[in-house]
């Protein structure tokens, strides 16, 4: 399972951003759908890794919000709110999002909760970067471009009254096709930390029951 636990920066100079985030947040497929939880915090549970990186992505893209990721088991049953609910996945988030207020001028992003954490952590800080440096001008043009989908660029010079040259130097220069083939390597290796997350009063083994301390790194 994934726990985001997402806080806003400069809350005190900025005003409540919440509100807005919350709304931005709410057609994703969630477990227990984001919500405030304490002050400027929100968050969430999903059991989608996909979910969690696109969670994360349109987060990260905004610039006023640390992000931090939980991954391994709850407390089931579940409660409808994730305020009232617990376990190792929750602790981890709020250790994650209290390093990602640490993290300096990279992405405020981090991962937590398991020995396959920090290799997700690691690309998803590349895509953070690749995200939060786009310019509002190449963001209006890449909201018309579905990646992967043959000729996306020429509908989306047609439809802004653009040239393709311009769609393409901007798909080329704000790395849209670079990210979107890197969100399934996210993906993958956040589930691969979830499956690498120690239930409680497993010891030392993995969910797949073998030991992460001798497990080779990828």
């Amino acid at each position: 399972m994934f726990v985001l636990t997402i806080d806003q920066r400069n809350s005190q100079g900025s005003g409540d951003r919440v509100p807005g985030l919350l709304a931005a947040l709410a057609e994703l497929p969630m477990v227990l759908p984001f919500e405030r939880s304490v002050g400027d915090e929100i968050q969430g549970v999903c059991a989608s890794a996909e979910t969690a990186v696109d969670a994360a992505l349109q987060v990260l893209r905004n610039g006023n919000w640390y992000v931090g990721i939980g991954v391994g088991p709850v407390h089931e049953p579940l409660p409808r709110s994730p305020r009232e609910a617990g376990g190792p996945a929750f602790v981890a988030a709020r250790r994650a999002v209290d390093r990602a207020k640490k993290t300096g001028d990279r992405p405020p992003v981090a991962v937590e909760g398991s020995p396959g954490a920090p290799e997700a952590e690691a690309v998803l800080v590349l895509l953070g970067r690749l995200v939060a440096e786009r310019s509002d001008a190449e963001w209006r043009i890449l909201q018309h471009v579905e990646p992967g989908k043959w000729g996306a660029q020429t509908g989306a010079a047609r439809m802004l009254g653009i040239s393709s040259q311009a769609v393409s130097k901007a798909v080329a220069r704000a790395g849209w096709q670079e990210e979107w083939a890197a969100r399934p390597a996210a993906a993958v290796l956040l589930r691969r930390a979830d499956d690498l997350a120690v239930p409680p009063g497993a010891g030392g083994a993995g969910r797949d029951g073998t030991d992460p301390a001798g497990m080779e790194q990828i």
